[in-house]
């Protein structure tokens, strides 16, 4: 065996005469077995505590590491381990690394020292080292964090023995305030690696250092790095039960607003619901979450109109006839019930049959009498009032239903209820792709109904000004109107 570090009795006697080292010891147990003198070597698990206990030291960790270490090495240097984190303290951090052979064996995992030699499957206890030995040793210090990483899945090293027939490592249960990572799935086999370190433990050195990294993110990430450096070989597995936040690397401190935007993205990033992706990022667009949202965004859309794509091979519906467009344009431009009839009357089945009829009613709906073509009233002027908005009345009664009054022709003459299943005059997300919103309902996108548009147009009125500087997708003259109609009650 060959020893590189011995902090651990330095480190008891320095716990032992100052108490103030509770709150930051950080004591890790880094153990790294390739010469095996029965069974297959490994060419990289050496190469990889080695690594590991570098990173670990740069973090802040007391290191004590065992290469090569027989069955005797090894139960002493776990019984140190476990006496260095009882004295540290219940704030304490351990945490336990081994790479090198392991099996499994009626339900229960060992680590294998170099000197393990067996023929018989009942003799692995007293042969190998119960992993179950180390979080004991953890359990028993009683302190609130502790890892334990197993890079220890390689092959099955004793598989000409009849009853080891199965690969890697049975599942095991995190006490409570211990996560628990495997290199690969249980039961699965884990990659040596072709280079000097095993996909897994390079993942993890690489991503340790990130600055505020949540554990739980940074396996995460390591998961996606093996599944792509192994093409899908190896799938990384952990389990947790911690009761408080740790990062391996100190990073910035999250402002309210930015723990806002954490908890918000964390409730819906697993959803892929464009709508609730938009909406994150009309609030918290300018937050740390906000280029992982736009390209979740993205491929969801993609997704999305992919299947429409597939789903709906039939070419485009015809463009309707010249003359009828013409009529049904008139009818927008007048915005009277007069004038949807008589392009009703021309085209009663025509292509905008249905929008016409739902403005008719929309526009009844809101006089309480049918017009008589002669267009939309106009507000009575008043004399010496203070300046309104173009286009708003001062004295306009806005409904869901009714006709609105503006000087934009995108909005005269419709109602809220139709606007919101028209196509959107701007992206409803900043720097969204044109393919995306383009041409496309503002309906599709948002899933809008009155209930939602007046909790959406409630902001305005709360925010005053600030809010209506944001871009809205249809424009800046309705979201105003929606501010007098959520002031109103959303009638």
């Amino acid at each position: 065996m060959v020893l590189r570090t011995l902090v651990f009795p330095i480190v008891t006697l320095l716990i032992t005469m100052t108490g103030a080292l509770h709150a930051e010891s950080r004591i890790a147990l880094v153990v790294g077995n390739s010469e095996y003198q029965s069974v297959s070597s490994l060419d990289n698990a050496s190469n990889d505590a080695a690594l590991i206990a570098s990173t670990l030291s740069g973090l802040g960790f007391d290191v004590h590491d065992l290469i090569d270490a027989d069955r005797e090495e090894l139960t002493r240097g776990i019984a140190q381990f476990g006496r260095a984190l009882r004295q540290a303290g219940p704030e304490a951090t351990g945490l336990f690394y081994y790479a090198g052979h392991g099996v499994q064996s009626f339900g229960l995992n060992y680590l294998l020292p170099v000197s393990a030699e067996l023929s018989d499957a009942a003799d692995l206890s007293l042969v190998a080292v119960e992993v179950q030995s180390v979080l004991r040793q953890m359990f028993s210090a009683g302190n609130r964090t502790n890892i334990m990483i197993l890079d220890a899945c390689r092959n099955n090293p004793f598989s000409n023995i009849p009853e080891f027939n199965d690969n890697g490592l049975a599942e095991m249960k995190a006490p409570t305030g211990t996560f628990l990572a495997y290199a690969t799935a249980p039961g699965a086999v884990a990659m040596d690696g072709g280079g000097e370190n095993s996909p897994f433990t390079r993942a993890m050195a690489d991503l340790m250092p990130t600055p505020g990294l949540p554990i739980e993110q940074m396996f995460k990430q390591v998961r996606v790095e093996v599944l792509r450096e192994t093409g899908g070989l190896q799938t990384p597995w952990d389990s947790s039960s911690l009761v408080g936040d740790f990062s391996f690397a100190e990073g910035e401190k999250l402002t309210a607003r930015d723990l806002e935007a954490q908890q918000f993205w964390e409730s819906i990033k697993d959803s892929r619901d464009p709508v609730q992706i938009m909406l994150f990022l009309r609030g918290y667009g300018d937050t740390a979450f906000a280029g992982e949202a736009r390209g979740l965004l993205t491929t969801v859309m993609e997704e999305e109109l992919a299947g429409v794509t597939s789903a709906q091979p039939e070419a485009a519906p015809e463009e309707p006839p010249a003359d009828e467009q013409a009529l049904f344009e008139a009818a927008q431009a007048a915005g009277t019930v007069a004038a949807y009839e008589r392009y009703l009357a021309a085209f009663p089945n025509g292509t905008f049959a249905e929008f016409a009829t739902g403005e008719i009613a929309a526009l009844r709906d809101a006089s309480g009498l049918d017009p008589d073509g002669d267009g939309p009233v106009q507000p009575e002027p008043v004399s010496e009032a203070p300046p309104v908005a173009a286009g708003v009345p001062e004295n306009e009664t806005i409904t869901f239903t009714s006709a609105l009054i503006s000087d934009d022709p995108a909005l005269n003459g419709r109602s809220i209820a139709n606007l919101i299943e028209a196509t959107p005059l701007f992206p409803p997300i900043e720097d969204l792709p044109e393919e995306f919103w383009k041409g496309q309902s503002c309906g599709n996108c948002h899933n809008w109904t009155q209930e939602r548009i007046c909790t959406q147009a409630q902001t305005y009125v709360g925010a005053g000004e600030e809010a209506l500087q944001k871009k809205h997708p249809l424009g800046g003259a309705f979201k105003r109107k929606l501010q007098t109609w959520a002031a109103a009650g959303c009638e």
